[in-house]
């Protein structure tokens, strides 16, 4: 079974270039609200809850508290295994893992933030940690590829899957740029999310509300692919 939880530790290489979200992210599996900061902290927390809990929590108190304001709607919450695979579902766990990464790795290619030498410094990490040749290969992979905004898509099978991939987006990076506005209002579009939604992701995250992007269109708004891998 992938180690997700150390593929996210090593994604975290330059703390200076980390940001400070996630501030009322949920930790479901633990029980308890958690704070922290993108993927450094999200790497903290994932000693303790695991980095798919962290990410399926925050989504899920998104997802709560869209509902709840939602004038007229139905009062039934979501099911928690709806974001967070039960432990049992080891299958589960491991999809729903390699689909954050994918969705992480894509929007910080985004800003062009993995340049050659944070790649060598991911790399480096991945080298010294007890993953298998399977594991390192994959993120090798998704490090080199071109940046593809459909296959990060592609990957929500569910609307609550949907939200966590926004989730994770989000988390990795600053969204203060306008290539990197635009990239969350294309995901979030392609994701087809509701934009209350994603303000209550933002609100979850400690993130201030979306703004839209005051830029043309990047090319990867419009990169055709059916791969689903």
């Amino acid at each position: 079974m992938f180690n997700i939880d150390q593929i996210v530790k090593a994604l975290q290489t330059d703390k200076n270039a980390q940001r400070t979200a996630m501030t009322g992210a949920a930790g479901l599996a633990a029980g308890m609200l958690l704070s922290g900061g993108g993927l450094g902290k999200l790497a903290g927390n994932a000693v303790k809850i695991g980095a798919v809990a962290a990410v399926g929590g925050l989504a899920y108190k998104a997802w709560q508290n869209h509902q709840q304001n939602q004038a007229g709607a139905a009062t039934a919450q979501p099911s928690e295994d709806a974001f967070i695979p039960a432990p049992s579902d080891q299958h589960g766990q491991e999809e729903l893992g390699k689909s954050l990464v994918r969705a992480m790795i894509a929007a910080a290619k985004a800003d062009g933030r993995i340049d050659a030498d944070e790649k060598e410094a991911i790399f480096a990490k991945l080298e010294g940690m007890s993953l298998s040749a399977d594991e390192k290969a994959w993120v090798f992979d998704e490090l080199s590829s071109p940046l593809d905004i459909n296959a990060v898509v592609a990957r929500a099978d569910t609307p609550e899957h949907a939200a966590e991939i926004y989730a994770a987006s989000l988390i990795a990076i600053t969204a203060d740029t306008a290539s990197e506005r635009a990239y969350l209002d294309a995901l979030a579009s392609k994701l087809k999310l509701p934009p209350a939604l994603i303000a209550e992701i933002h609100k979850t995250a400690g993130e201030k509300a979306p703004e839209p992007a005051q830029a043309p269109p990047a090319p990867w708004a419009y990169t055709p692919s059916g791969s689903n891998v």
